[in-house]
């Protein structure tokens, strides 16, 4: 029971942790705010790439703290984004890791794949993985 009767706040903050916390370990980081900030472009550069539609089932699945992050600075319009190139997927991702000493490139990106397989059905995941462009399908391997 929560302190302040808000179950569905301290329920997602426990999830959201969760979800963080394993991150950190799968990537093998000391920092917990870098494996959020990986999770938080990696999932921007997942939904620029969904249909709408798709976009709606996926954020379903999510802690509701990430869905937040999922749709944060998102422009409806704007999507989904043409350029379905790997490098140019993984140069965006890069320009949010910048300074991150721990940041190795395509390899953590794909942890947080294995984070969403981990939580995410795999009807979602096949279903997401079949809008990606074949570049990102290699390195979200499938569920």
């Amino acid at each position: 029971m929560s302190n302040q009767g808000l179950e569905a706040i301290d329920h997602t903050v426990h999830q959201t942790h969760e979800w963080i916390n394993e991150l950190t370990g799968r990537l093998g980081w000391g920092s917990k705010r870098s494996a959020l900030r990986l999770m938080r472009a990696t999932l921007h550069e997942v939904r620029d790439r969904l249909l709408v539609d798709e976009l709606a089932q996926f954020s379903a699945q999510l802690p509701l703290l990430v869905r937040g992050m999922l749709y944060e600075g998102w422009v409806p319009k704007k999507t989904p984004v043409k350029d379905r190139k790997l490098e140019a997927i993984a140069a965006s991702i890069a320009k949010v890791m910048d300074d991150d000493a721990e940041y190795r490139g395509i390899e953590d990106i794909a942890c947080v794949f294995d984070l969403l397989n981990n939580h995410i059905s795999r009807g979602e995941v096949e279903d997401i993985r079949a809008q990606l462009p074949e570049s990102l399908r290699v390195l979200w391997a499938a569920p």
